[in-house]
């Protein structure tokens, strides 16, 4: 499963998600939870870095990736599942 993840509302995700065709959803996060992932680098932050973190079956980190590219790498994610 592929999520995203932002701090921009529903709205701003449902159209970001369409200009790049995604076929996932985008969740609304808070700073907290970024930080968790990696995106953020403290709990004031107002916003978040492009991370990506792909999640084994069994809920452990299988791979981190500091920083990705919105258009190319939900298609990099694909080919290393």
């Amino acid at each position: 499963m592929i999520l995203g993840a932002s701090f921009d509302p529903g709205p701003a995700n449902a159209a970001f998600a369409r200009k790049f065709n995604f076929n996932f959803p985008l969740l609304t996060v808070d700073a907290q939870t970024a930080m968790k992932y990696g995106a953020a680098s403290d709990a004031s932050a107002k916003s978040a870095g492009r991370a990506a973190v792909i999640i084994a079956p069994d809920g452990t980190v299988k791979q981190w990736f500091p920083k990705v590219a919105a258009a190319t790498f939900p298609q990099e994610a694909l080919q290393l599942l």
